[in-house]
């Protein structure tokens, strides 16, 4: 028998998840040419991409613009991609484990954080990350319904999220209809009665966690007026030696708009220093506004913020909370859920937290690491854990190993590859492009799969 690692007998390497970590795994591992891997990329959706297809904002279309890079990859001999296949339904983690020589968890931080505050119950209180999934198209947030009949939404959280979710409730509707937005999300923002969104933050102008150039964005929009007070903007000496760049960026961008306010159709709000502390009842179950406290900053560094006993209430229809991403956990892997991420040192899969190390197994990107950073980021990251996973080559048992089509195909499971991914993709450029947009998305895995049914050639199987 080969050698593990040889060109004869490359290493089998299964990735779950096709988001940006998976695929910069896949790339990584790819680019080596000793010990040979030989990949297959599972997710659970019939198409790739993660976040890129269902996080970037529909009017960031540049962003999205990293898939030509990852469809270089899946150009790659060595390479598969294996759609619609649920690892933790469909197949089990064992069962990979047996089927594959070293299996690498990359699927990312898919639930939100919570406020765990009185009335999040109520209908009208959101995660952001189902409105984005749902004007993104994610077909797990194909039958959400946001009521945009208020007037005023209100976003708590100051991340890059938080500002696309009031972005995209805000901008002008003529614009968005040129994006890849879900045409369901489309007509309902063309109906939408919200005029003004605000931003609540728990802590100051300066730790405030979006980037200039997001801040950016929006200030250049001409039907919208960012509002900011000016007394939230005054930071003393010691303060203003720990802004970074970004945050000096930040701050100066806030205090032109705060001098300089112009009137629009649309308003944002920034609120810095408060902390909701109960979603208010309509009396018929829906939420209707926030109660607040106001907060000071409790660290020289502004990394902490206490409550100053003093309160206020605002009103509102809609509320998203948008102070993070979450991991889920897979059933037969290891989940830290005081964190939300795969237990591991530095990408190797451990059973507990600092516990025993699993053989052969490894997380990358933010089920690693927690949801931090952005799409690069997750390149250095995959690099690193491959780098490990490299060593650990040599200490890789010498057995045959049986292919997992077999087992698919076994359960009925109707696996899309990457060829077919892009026939959905040529078919929603096309549907786009007839509606003057970018993409016009399924919205659906049903729509998807019925697509490729209908546009299988007829002597294929």
């Amino acid at each position: 028998m080969s050698s593990v690692g040889s060109h004869e007998r490359p290493v089998r390497v299964a990735i779950v998840g096709a988001g940006p970590a998976g695929f910069f795994a896949a790339d990584a591992l790819l680019r080596k040419e000793a010990p040979v891997f030989k990949v297959d990329l599972l997710e659970r959706l019939p198409t790739p991409f993660g976040l890129v297809r269902s996080g970037v904002a529909p009017d960031h279309q540049k962003i999205k613009g990293v898939t030509r890079t990852f469809e270089k990859t899946a150009s790659h001999g060595r390479f598969r991609f294996l759609g619609n296949v649920n690892v933790g339904k469909d197949l089990t983690a064992d069962e990979l484990a047996a089927h594959y020589d070293m299996v690498v968890y990359a699927v990312g931080s898919s639930t939100d954080r919570r406020l765990g505050i009185p009335g999040e119950h109520l209908a009208g209180s959101h995660a952001a990350t189902a409105f984005v999934g749902w004007y993104n198209a994610h077909p797990d947030f194909n039958d959400f319904k946001f009521d945009l009949s208020v007037e005023r939404a209100v976003v708590v959280g100051v991340g890059n999220v938080a500002l696309d979710v009031a972005r995209v409730l805000l901008r002008d509707r003529d614009e968005l209809a040129k994006t890849d937005i879900a045409a369901p999300a489309l007509e309902a923002l063309r109906a939408s009665a919200i005029r003004e969104v605000v931003l609540v933050a728990r802590r100051g102008a300066a730790q405030a966690a979006f980037t200039p150039a997001e801040l950016e964005d929006l200030i250049e929009l001409p039907s919208l007026s960012v509002r900011v007070d000016p007394a939230q903007l005054e930071l003393d000496d010691a303060q203003l030696r720990l802004l970074d760049t970004a945050g000096r960026r930040n701050l100066e961008l806030m205090r032109k708009v705060a001098a300089h306010p112009r009137e629009a159709p649309r308003t944002l709000r920034l609120e810095f220093l408060a902390s909701p502390v109960e979603l208010l009842d309509d009396g018929i179950g829906r939420v209707c506004g926030l109660r607040l406290e106001r907060n000071e900053l409790a660290s020289a560094d502004g990394s902490r913020a206490r409550g100053t006993g003093q309160f206020f209430e605002l009103s509102a229809g809609l509320v998203f909370r948008s102070i993070g991403y979450f991991g889920s956990p897979l059933p037969g892997v290891a989940f830290d859920s005081k964190v939300g991420i795969i237990p591991n040192v530095e990408g190797r899969v451990t059973k507990t937290p600092g516990g025993e190390v699993v053989p052969h197994t490894y997380a990358v990107g933010w089920i690693r690491r927690s949801p931090t950073g952005v799409i690069g980021t997750n390149k250095a990251d995959a690099q690193g854990v491959v780098g490990l996973m490299v060593e650990d080559v040599a200490k890789l048992p010498g057995r045959e190993l049986v292919e997992i089509d077999t087992l698919l195909a076994g359960r009925g499971l109707a696996v899309t590859s990457f060829s077919e991914w892009a026939k959905l993709d040529a078919l929603e450029l096309a549907a786009g492009q007839e509606k003057g947009k970018v993409r016009e998305k399924f919205v659906s895995v049903e729509e998807m799969m019925n697509e490729l049914l209908r546009n299988k050639p007829s002597d294929e199987p």
